[in-house]
């Protein structure tokens, strides 16, 4: 009943068993502390962590929910401890988990409104890809004429990558494993890319560039080993090479280091979600005033739905900088196809589920 208090309400949530998705009942967080907000959910967004998560590979930090889910789109619940947040506002946030469920708490300052314009569903989207990309260019210092390889770039980050770089004045150059994947990413501002099913992706990039090219610049890769050696070949002496994931695997054999120390390399490995509180605030903080303004009000991509899923209405801005990619909205019962259809590969841009808030 609503007249209970929200924390003694039934709510759903999707549990981790055996390797499985499995939506039920779950008791409901308890009432935020101070610095906290709960936050009814509308939708939540499918990352890469989160089926490695379900797979016993990625465990929540230290005190984190855990249940899974780095992000979610929805409203206030109730009034914040500190009266930051009302209910009712309309808010997205990044989390160290337990976004997969009706209602998540989350740190106020991983917690941002969502603007004028900006549907819930594409503020969804938001929190845990385009901060890590946001996270990454920083980390990298991209700045306006960089030549930016970004790995998987029909990807949410890949996506995200590509539009903050040209943002940032850089040229973000891409590989994905489909022609289709490289053809929309050139529509968000790709200047190149490159299949690497069809060939080593640094010899491509070479010939493209033709004579008295150097290099690129920075390489973003959330691939690791099986790209390793093509990254070392493409990228330029004294470039910077940030490695956020390693979905073509973690060991190297027979490597030689040399080819790092002779081109003077910068490589650095970071993640996100282990990142201290103040860390994530301070980025939030740097996003929502160099990034946010920027986005559109409408969604681009497929926007194919399931079950659940909700048609928003589009309002478009005056040529916008940065659009969200949905590529599929599945319903909350079928959270555990959201995990198929990722681990499939089958889409550009972001995988998103929608709970019995979202509107039909």
């Amino acid at each position: 009943p609503l007249s209970l208090p929200l924390q003694h309400q039934p709510m759903l949530a999707v549990q981790i068993t055996s390797g499985r998705l499995v939506p039920g009942p779950s008791a409901a967080p308890a009432s935020p502390r101070h610095g906290e907000v709960l936050i009814r959910v509308h939708y939540f967004g499918v990352n890469r962590a989160d089926t490695l998560q379900r797979r016993g590979l990625y465990p929540p930090p230290k005190g984190a929910s855990p249940l899974p889910g780095l992000e979610c789109a929805g409203e206030v619940a109730e009034d914040s401890p500190s009266g930051r947040f009302r209910r009712g506002e309309r808010v997205a946030a990044l989390l160290a988990g337990g976004g997969y469920a009706e209602l998540a708490v989350a740190p106020e300052g991983c917690v941002f409104r969502v603007p004028r314009g900006m549907g819930l569903r594409a503020a969804a989207a938001v929190p845990e890809q385009w901060l890590t990309a946001f996270q990454l260019l920083r980390i990298a210092g991209v700045g306006a004429g960089d030549r930016v390889l970004v790995h998987a770039g029909g990807s949410g980050v890949g996506t995200a990558l590509v539009q903050m770089a040209c943002v940032l004045g850089a040229f973000p150059l891409v590989t994905a494993g489909s022609s289709a994947k490289l053809e929309r990413a050139r529509g968000l501002g790709a200047v190149f890319g490159a299949n690497y099913k069809e060939g080593d992706f640094a010899d491509a990039i070479s010939r493209h560039f033709g004579e008295g090219f150097e290099g690129v610049d920075v390489v973003l890769d959330c691939v690791g080993a099986s790209h390793f050696k093509s990254n070392l070949k493409c990228i330029r002496t004294d470039g910077r090479w940030v490695l956020y994931g390693l979905m073509g695997g973690r060991t190297l054999e027979g490597f030689d280091l040399g080819g790092i120390l002779r081109k003077r390399i910068t490589l650095t490995g970071t993640t996100l979600r282990t990142r201290s509180p103040l860390y994530k605030t301070n980025l939030v903080s740097n996003f929502e005033k160099q990034m946010l303004p920027h986005f559109c009000s409408s969604i681009a991509g497929d926007e194919k739905t399931s079950k659940g899923s909700e048609k928003e209405s589009k309002e478009e801005s005056k040529q916008p900088k940065l659009r969200v990619i949905i590529d599929k909205v599945f319903s909350f019962e079928n959270v555990a196809k959201s995990h198929e259809y990722m681990e499939a590969n089958k889409n550009f841009g972001k995988i998103l589920v929608a709970t019995k808030f979202a509107p039909k």
